[in-house]
Order: structure tokens, then C-alpha cells, then sequence
């Protein structure tokens, strides 16, 4: 997936992403406001496949889910960032939203296009060609992130567990 960077600063926290205000009005409603404190217009600037890049201690505050639901609702291929807050990371992952880190992101200019290749670990930059090494993600969780999320992964893994059982049962029966 081919998309366009949409650069954010550092401390960008779950508020941000997911505004209290419309907490009520389910996901949709949040996906409209996400960011837009920091960045007015983004959701409706925002294109399925577009990397949003960020600073230090991105997803900071709260816990709530639903500041990662709504940047996967958005459709972006990802975050990448140069550090995440630890319950934001997780979050993310448990949603199947992928996030990465990156050392420097010194040479990625807002508007840009680019393409996240999460399995490689890498930001490639369509301007020159250049690829921006990015800190790769543990294979269990590259998987997590294949499967679409926690729970369509323990799904996917508890099916595939009750068949194996079930041919088992049957291998057994007179």
C-alpha cells in the first residue's frame, strides 16, 4: 500500500487522537476529530495508505483504545514514530494498527509520498528512492498484525486448535 506522509510533532497524547468530547458518538465520530487539535483537517486529509510519522512519546495519556481504532479506521498503513507511549504500542498492535520505530527521521518531509513495508522494516521514500530503516517488529507480533489484530488472531489460532481436536476425536472413533 502506496500512501503520502503526514508529519506530527513529539507528545502527541490519546486526547489528540481521540477527543473526550466525542467519545459518545462511537468511532466514527472520533476518527472525524482525530487530530484535529494538532493538525486541523487531518481526517479528512488522511487517505488509506498514508504513514502518519511522529516525533518522541507518541500516544501519550490515557489508555483508551480508541485513540489506535481511530487511526486504523482513517485507513493508515501505520505509525511510525521515534518512540510510542507503552500502552498506546500495545493498543496498537491488539488492533492490528501497525507501529514501528525509527532511530532518525530527520529525512522524511511532510506531504511526501511513501510506502511502509512492515514486514521489511522499512519506510521507503518515493522521492529518492531511499528507504529509512525502521526498528523491526518481533515476529509474534508481525503476525498479530497479519491476522488483523489480538482477536481475530486468537480466533484464527482457537479454530484452527478445535479442528485439530476434532480430527484427533475422529482418528479415535470405531
Amino acid at each position: 500500500m502506496s500512501g503520502r506522509i503526514i508529519l506530527v510533532g513529539d507528545d502527541i497524547d490519546t486526547d489528540q487522537l481521540a477527543p473526550g468530547a466525542y467519545m459518545k458518538g462511537g468511532i466514527e465520530a472520533l476518527a472525524a476529530h482525530c487530530l484535529e487539535g494538532v493538525r486541523p483537517g487531518f481526517a479528512q486529509e488522511v487517505k488509506p495508505g498514508d504513514v502518519l510519522v511522529a516525533g518522541r512519546n507518541f500516544g501519550v495519556g490515557s489508555s483508551r483504545e480508541q485513540a489506535a481504532e481511530a487511526l486504523k479506521h482513517l485507513g493508515l498503513a501505520g505509525v511510525v514514530a521515534l518512540s510510542f507511549a507503552g500502552i498506546f504500542y500495545r493498543n496498537a498492535i491488539n488492533l492490528g494498527l501497525p507501529v514501528l520505530t525509527a532511530p532518525d527521521l530527520s529525512a522524511v518531509t511532510d506531504g511526501a509520498a511513501a510506502r511502509l513495508d512492515v514486514a521489511a522494516a522499512r519506510l521507503e521514500l518515493a522521492s529518492d528512492g531511499a528507504a529509512i530503516a525502521l526498528d523491526p517488529l518481533p515476529d509474534n507480533l508481525q503476525v498479530l498484525l497479519a491476522d488483523g489484530g489480538l482477536v481475530p488472531h486468537l480466533k484464527k489460532r482457537f479454530a484452527k486448535e478445535r479442528n485439530k481436536e476434532q480430527g484427533q476425536c475422529a482418528e479415535h472413533r470405531p
